[in-house]
């Protein structure tokens, strides 16, 4: 029996999520008898919708339950070929050029796997940005090079200065996100235009990996842009990765898929094979419906994401030292909190504590988070109403606290 265990160095690099260290923070509170609402996590409270559930149980009666092909079966890979040929007018080749994975999550480790040495080469990454990538980075041995984001009328962007200032001579995948987490830009043509200028630069050679998972949340009428679809130069050099988690609101299914050029495929696909055997074939049998069937149910969520999203602003609104920012896609709301002078993390506790409230504070997503609050309005109805109403009345509190005055 081992009376020690020491974790590897690269295990005691690593740090509970954002999400997990929240949760933690917030049994506690309530184990001390304080009611809490959550306005923190990105997961869709629309069930699933009811032709992908049905599909799912005629699949299971069909006895597809046995093991899956371990690159994703056949009528699944078609369908994301399908559907990338419809939404983005990108062409892949099922057989070779598409992965299905355990969720967007497993899909970006083994992309990043894939592209990252240890010790040598590195990942570019915005800042703010969904802190579970830094996990998967730091496991492959890999480093980070943050891009600063920048704050231009109102929303968070990236800019060519930025990259150039932060690059280095060794090639590293810049990782992308958009519609982007937590900060709700969805990129345009144009930025993501720039920024593949950046990558095919003679001395620069990226490789991009662009999570889109947040891809049908987008809002007054934005349209999603996938990086790959920019020019075929792009699509040579980026790896898409998704999943229908918020898209059919299916976090619990744990099915996404990857796309890119056979190389880069097939490497991720070598990984994926050492800790997956991929989603059970019945969830797979349902994916491809939900791919493939009528979209009009996303139309619905991305109606009702709206509604809320614009519920969160007008209710935000008004505090002294507090703006709401405006999200283009997503299910956050980022709220500029930097006129009330406190560090974005004890405004998250204080309001945890003393207001029944959770939320996430901005520096959890990187230094150029600092100053805000992530404010999801995933959840609706009376959560979202309550939690509102809990959220403005700590934030007015703190606004008085600090002298500032409507």
């Amino acid at each position: 029996m081992i009376d020690e265990f020491y974790p590897t160095e690269r295990v005691r690099g690593l740090r509970p999520t954002a999400v997990n260290r929240v949760l933690q923070a917030a049994r506690k509170v309530e184990a001390r008898g304080r009611s809490l609402v959550s306005l923190m996590r990105g997961q869709p409270d629309t069930p699933t919708p009811s032709h992908i559930v049905e599909a799912a149980i005629r699949s299971m009666r069909d006895g597809r339950t046995g093991y899956a092909d371990n690159r994703g079966e056949p009528a699944l890979r078609r369908a994301v070929a399908e559907k990338l040929r419809r939404d983005q007018g990108l062409t892949y080749d099922p057989d070779r050029e598409i992965l299905i994975t355990d969720g967007a999550t497993l899909g970006i480790a083994i992309a990043l796997g894939a592209m990252v040495d240890d010790g040598h080469r590195g990942v570019m990454l915005p800042d703010p940005i969904y802190d579970a990538y830094a996990g998967p980075i730091s496991l492959w041995g890999a480093r980070t090079t943050v891009i600063p984001a920048e704050i231009e009328d109102g929303r968070f962007t990236l800019t060519r200065h930025g990259l150039e200032r932060v690059w280095t001579t060794l090639v590293d995948p810049i990782l992308l996100n958009t519609p982007w987490n937590p900060v709700g830009t969805v990129m345009t043509r144009d930025e993501l235009t720039n920024i593949l200028e950046f990558a095919v630069h003679e001395y620069h050679d990226h490789a991009i990996i662009s999570d889109e998972i947040y891809e049908t949340l987008v809002y007054d009428g934005r349209k999603h842009v996938s990086p790959a679809s920019i020019s075929d130069d792009a699509r040579q050099r980026t790896i898409v990765i998704n999943s229908l988690s918020k898209t059919y609101a299916m976090t619990g299914w744990r099915v996404g898929y990857c796309a890119g050029p056979e190389p880069f495929v097939s490497a991720m696909f070598l990984i994926l094979q050492q800790m997956s055997r991929g989603p059970a074939t019945f969830v797979q049998d349902a994916a491809a419906v939900a791919l493939t069937a009528d979209q009009e149910c996303t139309r619905r969520m991305a109606v009702e994401y709206q509604g809320r999203r614009d519920q969160v602003v007008d209710r935000l609104s008004g505090i002294p030292g507090v703006q709401p920012m405006v999200p283009e896609g997503g299910l956050f709301v980022m709220v500029d909190i930097r006129g009330l002078g406190r560090k974005s993390e004890d405004v998250s506790r204080f309001l945890m504590a003393e207001a029944g409230v959770v939320v996430i504070h901005g520096s959890a997503y990187g230094e150029q988070g600092e100053g805000t609050l992530r404010v999801s309005f995933a959840a609706g109805g009376e959560t979202l109403d309550l939690g509102l109403e809990r959220l403005r009345d700590g934030l007015l509190r703190l606004a008085n606290a600090s002298g500032k005055k409507g």
